[in-house]
């Protein structure tokens, strides 16, 4: 019971963490550490990535609509034309430049993945980030005072623009910085809206998180790994309760930001970063 209290929580915090830009993995692994789980263990490793699954699905079910590239084909058409009838281009132009904006995490996870996980996944690297990050939000949405976004819808995205936010998503793969939040950030400073950064960092999300799901997952069982049922159920469970409240994590943000900025978060992420120094710091001096 208390193992399933344990997933439990630890879907939740996925769920909201995952799309406020305080950093999912970083909460993450201080649970980790509170409920003594040891995230070097293959299961417990595998857990951290392949619950994203389930905030995943929570983006592809509350945008849909803008999501899915088809339609019903034209009557009478055949063939290639049938076919052509179907694409809604503008919605294959993004997801072409979503994939663009991939490419750069797809370089930096396969090179270096293996050592980041092996080097920074710690307390140190985790609260670190978690300040540099609050104080460059502050920084930057006090300076955004001054500008008008110029790019308020995805449509208007343009191809370098979508591989600039990619290099930006890449610097999370640091423990601590958070993909949200450094894309969110990244979109800010390239000059687009609260409200365009956002969305797109959910559209985004979808390939980069279920391409780094399926990675994990090959490895997990590469390496001759077995889950047990009772692991595939807390797996179960831990993407489901990461679905059901990254539903409203999102619509929460999505109606946040339609009236405030992003400091408040930056304030967070500072004085949990500083905690979590305070906390470690702390406790190897009492050990």
């Amino acid at each position: 019971m208390l193992e399933i209290i344990k997933v439990i929580l630890l879907g939740i915090v996925e769920g909201i963490t995952e799309w406020l830009p305080v950093s999912s993995t970083g909460h993450m692994l201080l649970l980790y550490e509170f409920f003594r789980i040891d995230e070097k263990a293959p299961f417990w490793s595998m857990f951290l990535v392949v619950i994203q699954l389930g905030a995943i699905l929570a983006v592809v079910v509350l945008f849909f609509r803008r999501l899915w590239p088809f339609k019903r084909p034209d009557s009478g058409a055949k063939g290639a034309e049938k076919l052509l009838s179907m694409l809604q281009m503008p919605k294959i132009v993004m997801w072409l430049k979503i994939a663009v904006s991939c490419v750069p995490a797809v370089i930096v996870g396969l090179t270096i993945d293996d050592w980041i996980e092996a080097h920074l996944y710690n307390y140190i690297v985790v609260a670190l980030m978690l300040i540099v990050y609050g104080v460059l939000f502050i920084v930057v949405e006090n300076r955004n005072e001054r500008r008008n976004p110029q790019v308020r819808k995805i449509s208007q995205i343009s191809w370098k623009l979508a591989f600039l936010i990619g290099l930006f998503q890449a610097l999370a793969i640091i423990p601590g910085t958070s993909r949200s939040g450094a894309t969110i950030l990244g979109g800010i400073l390239l000059g687009m809206s609260r409200k365009c950064a956002s969305e797109y960092t959910f559209f985004l999300a979808v390939p980069t998180m279920l391409g780094a799901s399926l990675l994990k997952t090959v490895s997990f069982f590469k390496d001759g790994q077995v889950m047990s049922g009772t692991e595939g159920l807390y797996l179960f469970l831990g993407m489901a309760v990461a679905f059901f409240v990254s539903i409203f994590a999102i619509r929460f943000l999505m109606s946040y930001i339609k009236k405030h900025d992003f400091k408040v978060f930056g304030r967070y992420r500072i004085v949990l970063g500083v905690v979590v120094l305070l906390y470690f710091a702390i406790s190897s001096l009492v050990s």
